[in-house]
């Protein structure tokens, strides 16, 4: 039986990276990270048939960071990319292709963030593919977001869209592909380990292996601090602290705002709702001030998601470099194509 990609979909700081490299320490699978080349390659240079185009597409990807790292020989994609049909699809693949040929692992797979965008997209081209969807509790994502990155503070509008966007992408998806779309919680993965990975392995068609757990394909992230953003935790550790996380991060205000928003979604995840009191002052401070604010954050996002799902998005300056060799290209190349880029990070891309 044939076995396709494994993509992983999901919001930042929501076990993405997590689920990527205890799959990146499987025998089998070949794990590229936050390449996002649906996101941002996907359509963007018209037909690929045409030389025009694809020289266009190829010039962006040879500038672009998260590609140049994983040090791609440009020349031999330039090459095989005529004898197979000139799609995004397959260029994609072939740049995923060689980096599981370099591992010596039979089978490739991709964790970029909102990778659920482009479910219809992947399964046409790739029927055979599997997609593995992250969802965390909303308020414990936002709570992670803010403890990484401090211009975070106050957009829980923002994130609550977010996280409900990404929540009907899930419903969407894996109702219209039972068989190929899977949805796991963090709360889940961190507490269960073994048992979520074996139910993952099962899914996409791969015995579950023990090393899995020790997250040696993906050293990078095992070694920087593992899944928490409030401490640095000892390599290979998984750890379930940082769940209910946001009542030390959230106000009583913002927690109230989330769960009136996310209720529903919140509840079809099992996802408990915190009973909140607030005094007069708390609830004037919410309703005449925070809730109007916020409101306006969380509409602003979704008209800009709009914008940006119709009209495509670009690669941000910050990603691409004049020439590849500005990059530091001395570092081992498997480790690279497990562990990814962590320069510089920064949400949302």
């Amino acid at each position: 039986m044939e076995r396709g990609p494994v993509y992983i979909a999901g919001l930042e700081r929501s076990g993405t990276s997590l689920i990527y490299a205890l799959l990146a320490s499987h025998p089998n699978l070949a794990m590229t990270r936050r390449t996002n080349l649906w996101t941002y390659f996907y359509n963007q240079y018209g037909d690929l048939s045409q030389q025009d185009n694809f020289d266009r597409c190829l010039g962006m990807m040879m500038r672009y960071k998260r590609l140049v790292v994983l040090q791609p020989d440009f020349e031999r994609i330039r090459r095989e990319f005529w004898r197979g049909e000139p799609t995004y699809a397959w260029l994609f693949a072939l740049i995923h292709q060689h980096c599981a040929e370099r591992l010596g692992k039979r089978r490739w797979g991709d964790k970029s963030l909102n990778t659920e965008r482009y479910v219809d997209q992947i399964f046409a081209n790739f029927p055979t593919a599997k997609i593995i969807h992250m969802i965390r509790d909303p308020r414990d994502r936002y709570a992670s977001s803010r403890a990484r990155w401090r211009n975070m503070k106050g957009k829980v509008g923002a994130a609550t869209a977010m996280w409900l966007a990404s929540m009907r992408w899930a419903e969407r998806n894996q109702q219209r592909y039972p068989d190929r779309y899977k949805i796991v919680r963090y709360e889940i993965l961190v507490a269960e380990p073994e048992q979520t990975l074996r139910e993952t392995c099962a899914f996409i068609g791969e015995d579950y292996a023990p090393t899995m757990v020790a997250m040696d394909g993906a050293r990078k992230f095992r070694d920087a601090g593992g899944n928490s953003s409030y401490s640095r935790l000892q390599p290979g550790h998984i750890s379930t602290g940082s769940i209910g996380r946001f009542r030390k991060v959230m106000s009583q205000r913002e927690i109230a705002f989330m769960q009136v928003f996310a209720k529903r979604q919140m509840a079809a995840c099992e996802y408990e709702l915190d009973r909140i009191q607030l005094s007069l002052r708390d609830q004037l401070l919410l309703y005449f001030a925070e809730w109007p604010i916020n409101l306006a954050r969380l509409v602003a996002w979704r008209t800009r998601e709009a914008i940006q799902n119709k009209v495509g998005r670009t690669v941000p300056a910050r990603r691409m470099v004049a020439h590849a060799q500005h990059l530091d290209t001395n570092q081992d190349s498997g480790a690279r194509v497990a562990s990814g880029s962590r320069q510089n990070p920064k949400p949302r891309d």
